[in-house]
């Protein structure tokens, strides 16, 4: 059943580069289009990757999404986090759990590097990290205006993808800031494999769970506090899969 084995050092590994892995974003980058053509362009190619999303998803991953009443009843603006998982379908996965509302993904900038795909990014609402205090505070308002219009904002935590990881690797408690100040509600999505009857690739299955809310004094407090309620809650999702499709080890057990 297991595909192959795949060594770490670190849980920020890359196993999955772009060939511009350093991108900077250009200083006049823009993180919310308002334009005519940007806003007809964008609603094109994201209903193209929902097409396409659809039919990769569940012939190729075999996806299937449990909790979708959680989201779907829930009145009100909130932030969504995930594993990092699926090179490609990470890209839809979130969006078919929160349908029919419209995602918008913070990603780190090296996603802009890659050939083609990086240039339509920004029109799939891909919001990018930035290294400048100016980038950041625009970062910030693109984020508080998307959820002003009831896009749910999608974080994964673990910044890297890990293709088939059947783990929930440990994350820092900064993105986690976000909903914290904002004051904002906070779900997550578990991505876990499963064996199939007929098949190598395994059966995907993906959880939503919450709202969670934060307790502390602090924002430093609260960040932590929503980090371990979210990271507890994958943690016991993963749990419930049964199958390594791509095994990972620590490069110490060599």
């Amino acid at each position: 059943m297991r595909e192959k084995i795949r060594y770490y050092k670190s849980y920020t590994d890359d196993f999955d580069t772009s060939q511009n892995q350093d991108y900077k974003l250009k200083r006049d980058y823009k993180w919310v289009k308002n334009d005519i053509f940007s806003k007809a362009f964008s609603g094109i190619v994201y209903f193209c990757a929902l097409v396409f999303g659809s039919i990769y998803c569940r012939f190729v991953l075999k996806m299937r999404i449990k909790g979708k009443a959680k989201v779907k009843g829930f009145k009100g603006d909130y932030f969504l986090f995930a594993n990092h998982t699926q090179p490609i379908g990470d890209v839809v996965i979130p969006a078919f759990c929160v349908l029919p509302k419209r995602i918008f993904t913070i990603v780190s900038p090296a996603n802009f590097g890659i050939p083609f795909i990086g240039r339509i990014l920004p029109y799939l609402g891909a919001l990018p990290i930035s290294e400048t205090i100016s980038g950041t505070r625009e970062l910030n308002r693109a984020i508080e205006f998307r959820l002003s219009k009831n896009h749910p904002i999608v974080i994964y935590p673990e910044a890297h993808v890990w293709e088939y990881c059947s783990f929930i690797r440990p994350y820092p408690d900064t993105s986690f800031k976000y909903p914290v100040k904002l004051n904002k509600a906070s779900f997550c999505i578990t991505t876990v494999y499963n064996k199939r009857k007929r098949g190598k690739i395994p059966l995907m299955k993906v959880y939503i769970d919450g709202p969670f809310y934060p307790t502390g004094d602090t924002i430093k407090e609260k960040a932590k506090d929503l980090k371990e309620q979210i990271y507890n809650t994958m943690v016991n999702r993963a749990e419930s899969g049964d199958v390594k499709y791509i095994e990972y080890k620590k490069s110490q057990d060599l």
